[in-house]
């Protein structure tokens, strides 16, 4: 069922804030190539993600970890080449924000100015609340991220849902508020107990996107590749596959494989 929604030309960190306000839901999705990126933001999606997950779905490493600033920049110059109304946010890779604040600004300067990103995304609360201001003082919108974050996985040991027990979920309510009173335009809250993170949507004034966070938040984020069902290896409760195209692309590239060894193709018609 379509939902009547304002056309917005283009959003800014001011749009999302106003559709918080109205109770029109945000739409946010990953996209790392300039192919892809044209893709989704022509469908109308709001917010386009950089995600760390390139680290994954592009490079093919186990966790968000080993990919580099260079590389996210490489990425995010791509997507925002593609991108005409949607903001595109970029996340900052492990290791370009943690210690140092400095290096934080660093960072975040260099994605803003190397690959025209309109904003950043950092995993962590109250940890990294130097280097949050840090960039927030320069100019920079800055996008949360709280509740499972990958970049913490060898702390965590699991990616299972967080926040289950009462100290850990006072924890991220407390870092949520903090997010927005420091100055964050919105916040991401990954795999959290859904009753928790519509609590949290409804004790700040930024938008709260989900992702394994129940339909109570202000906004949902799906990783592209999971939604399109190019991966068929990951099946976490949350995802809702839209495609399959694992198996629709598989076929097809098995059908050009058969057509060229048969010389089927190319045919009269598709030569010079």
């Amino acid at each position: 069922m379509s939902v009547a929604k304002k056309d917005y030309k283009r959003i800014t960190t001011r749009t999302l804030i106003d559709m918080k306000a109205n109770g029109e839901k945000i739409s946010m999705l990953t996209s790392y190539d300039f192919t892809m990126a044209k893709i989704v933001d022509s469908a109308g999606v709001d917010v386009i993600l950089v995600g760390d997950s390139a680290s994954n779905v592009m490079a093919g490493h186990e966790t968000t970890l080993p990919i580099t600033l260079d590389q996210m920049i490489y990425h995010a110059s791509s997507v925002v080449r593609a991108a005409n109304r949607a903001l595109v946010v970029v996340d900052l890779p492990f290791g370009s924000y943690q210690s140092d604040p400095k290096e934080a600004l660093r960072s975040s300067i260099r994605i803003m100015k190397e690959s025209g990103g309109h904003a950043v995304k950092l995993e962590g609360g109250s940890e990294i609340k130097d280097s949050i201001k840090k960039i927030l003082n320069a100019g920079i919108p800055v996008m949360g991220h709280l509740g499972l974050t990958p970049q913490s996985i060898y702390k965590f040991g699991t990616y299972t849902v967080r926040a289950k027990e009462d100290a850990e979920a006072e924890k991220l309510m407390e870092d949520a508020k903090m997010l927005e009173r420091i100055g964050c335009f919105a916040v991401v809250l990954e795999k959290i107990p859904a009753q928790l993170a519509q609590k949290v949507a409804e004790s700040i004034s930024i938008p709260v996107i989900g992702i394994g966070a129940g339909g109570g938040v202000d906004g949902q984020v799906l990783v592209i590749h999971d939604m399109l069902g190019m991966n068929n290896e990951f099946s976490p409760r949350f995802l809702r596959r839209y495609m399959d195209l694992y198996d629709g692309m598989t076929k097809a590239i098995g059908q050009y494989v058969d057509d060229v060894k048969s010389k089927d193709f190319p045919n009269e018609k598709e030569q010079y």
